[in-house]
C-alpha cells in the first residue's frame, strides 16, 4: 500500500522513526528499484543548526517549507545527491534524510549510494513521492521500538556542540551495514 502526503505531515521526529522498515521503491526507464529503508536522519525546523533551513528561505531550501510527502535533493561534495523527504506542517521547514536500505541482494549504506541505486537526481526535486513521478514509498516492515537505535546525525560538526550532537540519527539495530561506525546510544 502506497504511503500518502499524511504520513509525512507529523512530527518530523516520528516520521524518521517510523520510516524504518519502510519500502522505497523506484521506477526507471520501466524498471522496479526497490529496498527497505534501514537509517534515517532528522532535521527539524530553522533552530536546527545542522539543516539547510538554519538560515531561512533561500531558493535551495524553499522546498523544505513546502507541502509534507515532497522530495528534496541536493548536491554534496559536487558529486553525490541526497534524498530527503518534507514532513510536519507547510512553512515549518522539516525533513528526513535517508541514508540507509537494503534490498534482496544489495545492503546500500549512505545517502549518496541511495541516490545511484535507485538512479535518484536533482530531477526529482521538489516533486511529490507517487507513483507518477517514479519514486514513492509503501508499507514494508514494521519494525518494534526496541530494535530501533538512535546516535548523533553523521558529518555536521559546523552545527557546534548542541546540534551536532541531538541523537536523530535513527537505524535499525544489528544492521550490519551501518552508513557510520558512529555506536547508538540505546
Amino acid at each position: 500500500m502506497k504511503m500518502g502526503k499524511d504520513f509525512f505531515a507529523r512530527d518530523t521526529l516520528l516520521v524518521a522513526k517510523e520510516l524504518l522498515g519502510k519500502k522505497l521503491v523506484r521506477v526507471h526507464r520501466g524498471k522496479r528499484i526497490e529496498g527497505i529503508i534501514s537509517e534515517v536522519e532528522a532535521y527539524h525546523g530553522l533552530l536546527d543548526k545542522a539543516s539547510h533551513a538554519s538560515r531561512g528561505k533561500t531558493p535551495r531550501t524553499t522546498v523544505m517549507f513546502g507541502e509534507a510527502g515532497v522530495i528534496y535533493i541536493y548536491l554534496i561534495y559536487g558529486m553525490y545527491y541526497c534524498l530527503n523527504i518534507v514532513t510536519g506542517d507547510k512553512e515549518f521547514p522539516a525533513a528526513v534524510l535517508i541514508r540507509g536500505v537494503f534490498s534482496e541482494t544489495e545492503n546500500i549504506n549512505g545517502p549518496g549510494k541511495v541516490c545511484r541505486f535507485f538512479r535518484i537526481d536533482k530531477s526529482l526535486n521538489a516533486m511529490a513521492l507517487s507513483k507518477k513521478t517514479g519514486l514513492w514509498m509503501e508499507e514494508g516492515r514494521l519494525i518494534p521500538k526496541k530494535d530501533i537505535a538512535h546516535s548523533p546525525r553523521v558529518g555536521v560538526a559546523y552545527a557546534g556542540p548542541v546540534w551536532s550532537q541531538k541523537p536523530w540519527r535513527f537505524y535499525i539495530k544489528n544492521n550490519p551495514y551501518p552508513s557510520s561506525p558512529r555506536g547508538a546510544i540505546l
